[in-house]
């Protein structure tokens, strides 16, 4: 009987210790480093601890891949800046597939410039001739990738994609004229097809309007000293490097290069209408709000940017997070996990640089949806 009393006795003292292993709390995070703390202003605009620690979460993770540059403005002002180690503020970061916006804001100027119409054909001779059905295809069109034009933009083997051919196989010396060859596929319009050799498209139409010249240097200083006296140099771009290909044709696409403070300027352009921190109009407010209207064959997509609303009838992940932050949001967006994310509701401009394989983005993406979520929308 003592001995039965004894082990209840003691069975009873075992249930509160298992009920505390139970609702155990996790365990607390380590804490941050020095050099997370220094990452983020003393202004920043949300709690600078909790701001540290979600940047932190983008370099220390694992699963989301290599960040090498975040840059987070905050009402105008940077909020947090920080470098994986070998990198810093004069490194010069490739903008893959973001270079695509730019290119848009390029088309935009000279829209305003009254040399071109983007309601109107798009302006290739070889369209235009009797019984082509490339006739039908718009300026707008190509900068809501909605051309019709056949493409595949990422082959397997990776040598069959036509934006690997134009880059660097049969197309990589002219490669506009490379992608102005190509036929229709669907009818121009219809449907939504991301394409890197569409903006090269737009990229040598833009060359055509500032130059009738063929020559390769005419065309390319046409090109480059557009961009630097109406929009990099007013922005203070000093870093920008935009690459051209053997024919003089911006490579809008995907090859240009710049410091993550540069691209955050550009983020902050857009989140500004097109203006300048001189308050000089760059492009036209209307330009910008039509590159972030929704294409009338994609609800996620405006003229070459991507925009953070929901497509219900895409064939793969969304690219943004729109079940995360304002359906304002708008980003670009590059090969291997490049991002300005621009969310004017929150007055923020959020820039992450790096390397991040087709599994790891969706998690890194959370991560940096975490870093947005500290800060309210109006």
């Amino acid at each position: 009987m003592i001995a039965r009393l004894k082990a209840s006795i003691a069975a009873a003292t075992l249930v509160p210790a298992l009920i505390a292993c139970g609702d155990a709390e996790p365990a607390a995070p380590p804490p941050l480093t020095q050099a997370a703390l220094d990452a983020v202003s003393n202004d920043a605009g949300a709690p600078k601890d909790q701001l540290a620690r979600q940047v932190d979460e983008l370099f220390t993770t694992e699963g989301l891949g290599e960040t090498r540059a975040v840059l987070l403005m905050a009402d105008g002002k940077i909020a947090a800046e920080r470098y994986a180690d070998g990198y810093d503020a004069d490194t010069r970061f490739i903008s893959w597939s973001m270079a695509k916006t730019v290119t848009a804001v390029l088309v935009g100027m000279l829209v305003a410039d009254g040399l071109l119409n983007e309601e109107a054909p798009a302006p290739i001779p070889d369209w235009q001739r009797s019984g082509d059905p490339r006739a039908d295809i718009t300026l707008e069109h190509l900068l809501q990738m909605r051309s019709g034009l056949r493409h595949t933009e990422a082959g397997d083997p990776p040598y069959e994609s036509s934006e690997v051919r134009m880059l660097f196989l049969d197309g990589r010396d002219n490669m506009a004229k490379w992608a102005k060859e190509q036929p229709l596929e669907d009818e121009p319009g219809a449907r939504f097809e991301y394409s890197s050799n569409t903006t090269v498209i737009l990229a040598d139409i833009a060359a055509r309007a500032l130059t009738d010249s063929d020559d390769p240097d005419t065309r390319r200083k046409a090109v480059a000293d557009y961009l630097q006296e109406r929009l990099f140099g007013p922005l203070g771009m000093t870093s920008m490097v935009p690459e051209f290909d053997a024919s003089g044709t911006l490579i809008g696409g995907s090859l240009m290069h710049a410091s993550a403070r540069d691209y955050a300027k550009f983020g902050e352009f857009l989140r500004s209408g097109g203006q300048a921190p001189s308050g000089e109009q760059l492009v036209p407010s209307g330009w910008v709000a039509k590159m972030l209207k929704p294409s009338p064959a994609s609800e996620h997509y405006g003229y070459q940017i991507w925009l953070n609303r929901p497509e219900p009838d895409l064939e793969w992940s969304h690219p943004l997070f729109p079940d995360r932050a304002p359906q304002s949001l708008f980003s670009l967006i590059g090969h291997m996990g490049q991002y300005v994310l621009v969310s004017p509701d929150q007055k923020l401009t959020l820039v992450r640089l790096g390397h991040s394989t087709s599994e790891e983005r969706p998690p890194m993406l959370k991560e940096a949806a975490d870093v947005l979520a500290l800060y309210p929308a109006e």
